[in-house]
């Protein structure tokens, strides 16, 4: 595509030279009508000046005198040629009826019939000249006054005002060009700046556009690329982080799986087939929790693409999710208590993320509670939140060790555990604007509460 600048100059260019073009011809029009207009006020006011001196009261010789007096005049300033350029191209004449002239320029044009319809008039002589002509007849002494102009005259001082006039457009145009290329050059300038800016950057550098000063126009453009840049790095550290703890955390269980492949194959009884084969398979169950935890905890960065809330019903999405897990439950030899709410209890937020968040804090109950022991699960509102509460009867937590349990891969007392559960529990508090809290309870055991706020 063509550039702005390009664009936006053919346009102004073209703008401009049409528009003086039109300008020119309205002028030129305008000129030759005025020219015109002139020309002829000049030829009636002449024939009349002409007609008031034939009018002078005088005898017939003083009379024939006079006009002996105005052909010498006007002869003589012909054959001298210290008058106009243009003298020889204006022409009058006076004549009788009869058409005897009487008064005549040296110039005054022949014609094979001599005019007789009074005012303005284009006519030719017998040279095949065009006259503009005014013919003034006078009644009262009985003579026609003729006054006329060469066309050429005209043409003459029309080309001379066509050029005194296109040339300083002519010139302005291109001058005017010129300065608008170099004002919309200026005003581009930032643009060419940021352009040149991009292009010389390294193709994997992320760091945020720093232009200033920018104009008003420029910086939401700036701002969009800067937000682009982060989501980019955000992105690119989240995929580091995911391939950096997956390489860290599977390396541990693919080695004891080959450990316990390895006795399979060495087994010399039955018996040792068992144990070997069953160490296996809690290997790949173990890894299949560490790869599903991993998967959940990259989806549920805190900086990623936030979630779609909804309004739903707390009790209603914590009963279906534990109708899901009583099965499990009940095949580790474990019992669930279910206490709801006497009354809906809604809250913003994904279904998905409850139902991620209840399943870690049950599963992570269920790795602490004996069997035959009780998981009880409770949902209630105070000030403003909704509690989903999980509560085990495990042997509690060590003080020391309450903060970081929410790190990511930190594990204490369970060796079967990821250390992922309360990571991925702590990471959707936070997307839903909550809280979650550990304590111990006074009876034995843990109790476990994911606080969200409530909505009406």
């Amino acid at each position: 595509m063509t550039s702005i600048r390009r664009r936006t100059l053919t346009l102004m260019i073209g703008l401009l030279l049409a528009g003086i073009s039109v300008i020119s011809v309205f002028n030129l029009h305008d000129s030759n009508h005025e020219i015109a207009e002139v020309y002829d006020a000049q030829l009636a006011q002449n024939a009349r000046l002409l007609q008031g001196v034939m009018r002078m009261p005088m005898e017939s010789r003083q009379q024939a005198a006079l006009y002996r007096a105005f052909n010498s005049a006007l002869g003589e300033a012909v054959s001298r040629g210290d008058g106009h350029p243009y003298e020889g191209k204006i022409a009058f004449q006076v004549w009788k009826p009869t058409g005897e002239i009487l008064v005549h320029t040296a110039s005054a044009p022949s014609f094979r019939t001599l005019p007789t319809q009074p005012g303005f008039s284009d006519v030719v002589d017998l040279e095949n000249r065009h006259w503009r002509a005014f013919l003034l007849e006078d009644p009262q002494n009985g003579l026609h006054i003729w006054v006329g102009e060469r066309e050429d005259v005209r043409a003459d001082l029309v080309d001379r005002i066509v050029r005194h006039t296109l040339w300083p457009n002519v010139i302005g145009s291109l001058i005017l060009a010129a300065m608008v290329w170099l004002a919309i050059g200026w005003g581009l300038k930032p643009l060419a700046n940021m352009a040149s800016t991009l292009r010389a950057r390294h193709s994997g550098s992320l760091e945020p556009l720093q232009l200033a000063p920018l104009p008003s126009e420029l910086e939401p453009m700036q701002a969009a690329l800067n937000r682009m840049l982060a989501q980019i790095q955000e992105v690119l550290g989240r995929e580091r982080r995911f391939i950096a703890d997956a390489a860290h955390e599977m390396r541990t269980p693919l080695a004891v799986l080959r450990v316990h492949a390895q006795n399979l194959l060495e087994a010399g009884t039955e018996q040792e087939r068992r144990e070997s084969l069953q160490f296996l398979i809690s290997g790949v169950d173990r890894a299949s929790r560490l790869v599903n935890q991993l998967l959940t905890m990259a989806r549920l960065e805190p900086k990623s693409d936030p979630p779609e809330l909804q309004r739903i019903d707390l009790g209603a999405t914590v009963r279906s999710s534990l109708a899901q897990l009583t099965p499990w439950l009940l095949s580790r030899q474990l019992e669930l208590d279910f206490e709801d709410s006497a009354r809906p209890l809604h809250i913003m937020a994904s279904p998905a993320a409850i139902d991620i968040a209840l399943n870690n804090l049950v599963t992570n109950a269920a790795n602490f509670t004996p069997q035959g022991g009780v998981i009880t699960v409770l949902i209630s509102q105070s000030e403003g939140f909704c509690h989903l509460i999980v509560e085990d009867q495990g042997p509690g937590i060590d003080e020391t060790d309450r903060m970081r349990l929410f790190e990511r891969f930190y594990s204490r007392g369970n060796p079967e555990g990821a250390g992922l559960g309360l990571a991925i529990v702590y990471i959707i508090a936070t997307r839903l604007g909550g809280r979650i809290a550990l304590v111990n309870r006074a009876q034995g055991g843990t109790r476990a509460t994911l606080s969200i706020p409530a909505c009406a």
